[in-house]
Formats: C-alpha cells, sequence, structure tokens
C-alpha cells in the first residue's frame, strides 16, 4: 500500500511539472519562441494601424524583431517593431497590446520610439 501511495504521489509531481513546464507564468513576461507567426505579425500590424490614428502619423509596419508574452486577463504582448516612416527610414518602436480573444478586444496600450 506505502509503495502504491508513493507511486501515485511521484506520479503527480511529475505530471504537475510538466503542465507547468509548458504554460507561462500568470504575470511574468515570456519570450515569442515564433515571430513570424502569422498572429505575432498582425499584432504588430495592429500595433503600427492604432498608433497612427491616435497621433496622425503615418508609418507602415515592416515587422516584429522581438517580443514577449504576459497572461494577464488576457495576453499583453510587448513588441518590439520596425516601421517605415513616410520618408522611407525604418526606426524601432515598442509596443504593447492588450489582447483578450474570446471576447475578439484587442488595444494599443503603448507605443514608443526606441532612441538608437
Amino acid at each position: 500500500m506505502t509503495k502504491l501511495l508513493l507511486l501515485l504521489v511521484s506520479f503527480l509531481l511529475a505530471a504537475s511539472q510538466l503542465t507547468t513546464a509548458r504554460q507561462p507564468l500568470a504575470g511574468g513576461w515570456s519570450p515569442i519562441k515564433n515571430l513570424t507567426d502569422q498572429h505575432v505579425s498582425d499584432l504588430g500590424e495592429h500595433a503600427v494601424s492604432e498608433h497612427d490614428k491616435a497621433s496622425k502619423d503615418s508609418l507602415e509596419f515592416v515587422r516584429v524583431v522581438k517580443g514577449e508574452e504576459q497572461v494577464v486577463a488576457g495576453m499583453n504582448y510587448r513588441l518590439v517593431i520596425e516601421a517605415k516612416d513616410a520618408k522611407g527610414q525604418v526606426a524601432k518602436y515598442v509596443a504593447v497590446v492588450w489582447e483578450k480573444v474570446w471576447a475578439n478586444f484587442k488595444q494599443l496600450t503603448s507605443f514608443k520610439p526606441i532612441s538608437s
């Protein structure tokens, strides 16, 4: 009986470690592994588009060069984006997008140029 109990406890501990290893830590930032994923690109395009609307700017999204995600009430995405201005100059910006997929909700919460 004791061996069976030890085996069961060992199994449950191993299973819980596997589960937590695959899921992002709530509240902590985790790197985005695939920056070329279409969803990540869509978030980058959304960030630039929303920035342009709010600032009357005319940036054009180029690509996401770095990104992190954070589990909140939904997901926060902190993205380093390359965008082109009206003169064709490419610069980097850091944007934070809050998304709740189940509610079809995306909000740009921050968009700032990165100093060279």
